[in-house]
């Protein structure tokens, strides 16, 4: 007969192990408590310029964009002496005390408008008897960035309008602004406007994408334009992501704009864009190419950067290249001629920090960026911003305006021997 009991040395340890491991049991919460979950962080508003920045990366987490002061600087702490022109030039605070100035404009009386992006306000500098002193001509407004002159007439592009003020010069105490159109987005990413008026007496407005790099509807990345009373309006190109400058060749009159390329696809690519439009209807590639050479990695598959408009030339990377003009004046020497002075407000998503000046571009003679050189340094020190160039403005004698938010101050430039006052 087989027997199937184990020994009874075994059965012993065995009923030791079971009431051990059944005493153990007891012991236990029948649910043991789980860690917490590490709480998310929270969610970006739409259009946030921190969106896609890399997760996890240390440096990438210490870059954002750059504030402002919140006031003014003081006439006498604008640091227009560290500020750098090429021999023969001069630079001198034109004006001060204008928070976050921005857009230029000049009127037939040589009051100069300014405009803003943050505070609310248009400002009014008037040159009386040799003397300049500015006033707040409109407050509480909606980002009034863009400003444009013509015919007396101020216009005045805020978030999602435009908006007019007659004979402006004869009414700086008590301007009326009469709103000519509305048919604009409200998205506050790249919602800021710089608007002109170009040599077919139109006015030329143009949407930014709504984000950093975004898919979006046919009402944003374009430049459109209208008539004067705001009718007619067309989009005359597309592919834009952000354009906060542009001009017109003073022979071809063609349309030339810097463009804002995208962030967080590294710190080197892209770069900014100068652009000209040839025809009605172009496509400069955005989202889709970037710089006119390299397809967009997250809208790009299935796209040719050979079916849209290369730019005429590159702007350096994330240097935020913005307000420009060609010079036409006689006061800069004749090399200055039809070139194109651009202001680079200077990058933020970059661990080195680039532009942060004022350049001269020069063309080829088939319209294509022949060079780019500095024309006014020293904003940036010591990789840190001591000042912000936005805008530039050629005035009537020749001479340069350029505009500084970051200290809230215009500065003049001029050419020869400075004059000394009479003692």
């Amino acid at each position: 007969m087989i027997c199937s009991c184990a020994p009874r040395s075994l059965l012993l340890a065995g009923a030791f192990f079971g009431a051990f491991t059944l005493g153990a049991a007891a012991q236990q919460p029948a649910n043991p408590p789980t860690a917490p979950a590490p709480a998310a962080a929270p969610a970006l508003p739409p259009g946030s310029p921190l969106i896609g920045r890399p997760a996890g990366n240390e440096a990438a987490a210490k870059l954002a964009p750059v504030a402002p002061p919140p006031i003014a600087a003081a006439p006498d702490k604008v640091p227009v002496a560290k500020l750098k022109v090429p021999p023969g030039f001069n630079i001198e605070v034109y004006a001060a005390g204008m928070a976050n100035a921005r857009s230029l404009a000049e009127g037939n009386k040589g009051t100069v408008f300014v405009g803003s992006r943050l505070v609310g306000n248009v400002y009014a500098v008037s040159n009386k008897d040799g003397k300049r002193s500015v006033k707040t001509i409109a407050s509480g407004l909606h980002r009034p960035n863009g400003i444009a002159f013509k015919n007396g007439t101020l216009y005045i592009a805020e978030l999602s309008k435009v908006s007019k003020v007659d004979k402006i010069e004869d009414n700086l105490d008590s301007p009326k602004l009469t709103m000519i159109y509305d048919d604009l987005p409200k998205d506050e990413a790249h919602g800021w406007k710089f608007i002109a008026i170009g040599p077919d007496n139109k006015l030329y407005v143009p949407v930014g994408q709504p984000g950093n790099n975004v898919l979006h509807g046919d009402a944003h990345g374009q430049i459109r334009r209208m008539n004067l009373d705001g009718s007619g309006a067309e989009v005359i190109a597309r592919g834009v992501r952000q354009t906060v400058g542009f001009d017109w060749h003073p022979e071809t009159k063609q349309l030339y704009f810097t463009d804002n390329g995208r962030d967080w696809m590294s710190e080197d690519v892209p770069e900014d864009e100068l652009n000209r439009i040839t025809q009605v209807g172009e496509h400069f590639g955005a989202p889709f190419c970037l710089q006119g050479n390299i397809v967009d990695p997250e809208f790009g598959w299935g796209k040719s950067c050979s079916d849209y408009t290369a730019p005429v030339g590159l702007l350096g990377p994330h240097s935020a290249a913005l307000g420009m003009r060609f010079y036409t004046g006689n006061m800069f020497p004749k090399a200055y001629k039809n070139a194109i002075i651009a202001a680079r407000h200077g990058s933020w998503n970059r661990t080195k920090k680039v532009g942060g000046d004022v350049v001269l571009i020069k063309l080829n003679k088939d319209g294509t960026m022949k060079s780019m050189e500095p024309f006014i340094t020293g904003f940036l020190e010591n990789n840190s911003y001591i000042g912000r160039p936005v805008d530039v403005m050629q005035m009537k004698d020749g001479s340069l305006l350029v505009s500084d938010d970051y200290n809230g101050a215009v500065y003049r430039v001029t050419y020869g021997k400075p004059k000394v006052a009479a003692k």
